[in-house]
């Protein structure tokens, strides 16, 4: 539980009582002690078998026993001191302006947000600190400028933690009944098949492989592993081996992915609370808790990699300020829904932002010019036969042994990505497109991962154009719409110079006129929509 709040008194290298006009100080839980230790003793263990093992082979296997527990011993200890030294030298308070926090023993660091600028209170607990009743909090205010805009309390009670949330992000409802609250979307088990149809699928059927060899290495089994399955394959043919390993790589991916998915998107639910907040909880060992205020939300994003748009499903982020994209810790905190059926989508979609249709599916986007056909058929080709004519450049100039075996690569590469790469460049030229929807300027590219971005009008704060030497010979342009919301920036790319203009003037009314001049008119002679 929180202990009663002291406040540091710098000038005489203590903690002191000092309640103040601010609210009281506030300790982190004392129990932080506790899963210090254990995570130490967890590492510990995970490292210590592996060199007892190898240092048995130099030495009586008692006493690389007793060297390893010396030395874990000491790693444990020093972890949980330096822990007991952070728990003892931090303190937080929330008063009615600022939330702050100190912490530090050598170099004392004093923090202080401005309730107005708080964001986001996201509470995340593995599963220690689940089996515990703590959680993580972290405040922060949406700015990507690393931990001087954020407060990190690690760890409090889990109802110490509800009651930051709920008082930081001030959920007193301003209008009773102007929006329908409760749950928006619970997990529907049958999601899972999705997760095997992800680009990381293949990533973690690797990773599987690599750590199999690098733990046998560990053991000092890597020869006779490498020998089990060469006996193994000894009566197969090459390809069938080939394949057999491919696919066993590939089941090893299907069950990491399924897994994952299991571990990250349990108990999912999206409720909208009073006050008008959304809020993302889910999680199997490590729960997570994510609250979006819709006075800060800008839009959504209907995403589709390739392999889960050939399943008909998309998944939706949210477009909103105070969501630190950049960060890799909280990348999935913009996700409101994970991959489900596209019709399931877009009616989330549609209800997030208290809209009958989802603007993602509720306008027929222009099409763009056919140069921007040609421009990706370009891209994709040349990429296709980057390897292609560095296997035969290479094969060309190596010996004649070689010289046969590198040439047919380059020719079944050539084979192969040549016409995947034109399928996909039509692909991403069939996907361009943008259009308004009400309120909304929707903008959608991609082939390898689509995205549909429906982006409030008035969120816009600025355009900018750019025209490479390329793009002017072809007459066309990329329109980036500024936003302080999600990444910043959405792109209409490839775009026909005039029509992508008279878009971005429809779009915002008065932002990028200024900045345009009709085709008949000379410069001086006031502004009109044929170019920048």
């Amino acid at each position: 539980m929180s202990e009663p709040a002291v406040a540091p008194d710098l000038s005489a290298g203590e903690w002191r009582q000092e309640p103040g006009p601010e609210g009281e100080w506030r300790r982190l839980d004392r129990r932080t002690l506790l899963v210090t230790a254990v995570v130490m003793t967890g590492v510990v263990v995970g490292a210590g078998v592996p060199t007892t093992l190898g240092l048995a082979g130099g030495m009586p296997f008692w006493q690389a026993l007793a060297w390893v527990l010396a030395g874990a011993l000491l790693l444990i200890a020093c972890g949980t001191g330096g822990e007991y030294v952070r728990w003892r030298r931090t303190r937080y308070r929330i008063g009615p302006e600022r939330a702050e926090l100190h912490t530090g023993l050598v170099l004392v660091k004093r923090r202080s947000l401005a309730r107005e600028r708080i964001r986001s209170v996201d509470l995340t607990a593995h599963l220690l600190l689940r089996i515990l009743g703590l959680v993580k909090v972290r405040i922060g205010t949406g700015e990507q400028s690393g931990g001087e805009s954020t407060l990190e309390l690690d760890p409090v009670t889990r109802a110490e933690g509800e009651r930051l949330r709920t008082e930081l992000l001030d959920r007193t409802p301003e209008s009773p009944g102007a929006y329908r609250e409760g749950t928006l979307a619970v997990l529907d088990p049958g999601w899972i098949r999705y997760a095997p149809v992800s680009f990381l699928t293949p990533v973690l059927g690797g990773a599987a492989a690599g750590g199999l060899v690098q733990a046998s290495e560990w053991f000092g089994a890597q020869a006779r592993l490498f020998g089990w399955v060469a006996d193994l394959f000894r009566d197969t043919s090459v390809l069938s081996a080939v394949l057999i390993l491919l696919g066993g790589t590939g089941l090893a991916g299907v069950v990491g992915a399924l897994g994952l998915w299991i571990e990250m998107w349990w108990n999912y639910r999206l409720e909208r609370e009073p006050g008008g907040t959304l809020r993302v909880r889910r999680g199997l060992f490590t729960s997570r808790s994510v609250s979006v205020e819709e006075r800060r939300l800008r839009g959504v994003e209907v995403v589709e990699p390739l392999g889960v748009r050939l399943s008909g499903a998309a998944r939706v982020d949210a477009i909103a300020t105070g969501i630190a994209h950049d960060d890799e810790e909280r990348t999935e905190n913009k996700t409101l829904l994970p991959v489900a059926p596209r019709a399931v989508a877009d009616e989330l979609a549609a209800q997030v932002l208290r809209e009958s249709v989802s603007p993602t599916n509720a306008v027929t986007l222009t099409p763009h010019p056919r140069a921007a056909r040609g421009r990706r058929l370009r891209w994709s080709v040349a990429c296709a036969l980057s390897p292609v004519v560095i296997l035969t450049v290479l094969g060309l100039l190596l010996p004649d042994a070689a010289r046969t075996v590198l040439l047919w690569c380059a020719a079944v590469c050539a084979l192969v990505l040549l016409p995947v790469a034109v399928l996909l460049a039509l692909d991403a030229y069939r996907n361009l497109g943008h259009g308004l929807s009400g309120e909304y300027l929707v903008t959608r590219s991609g082939s390898m991962g689509r995205t549909t971005a429906a982006l409030q009008r008035d969120g816009v704060i600025g355009w900018t154009v750019k025209q490479s030497v390329f793009q002017r010979r072809a007459g066309l342009l990329t329109l980036t719409a500024t936003t302080a919301a999600g990444s910043g920036a959405y792109h209409v790319r490839d775009a026909a110079q005039g029509e992508g203009l008279a878009f971005a003037a429809e779009a915002v009314p008065g932002l990028l006129e200024p900045f345009l001049m009709s085709e008949q008119d000379p410069p001086g002679h006031g502004p009109g929509t044929g170019r920048v």
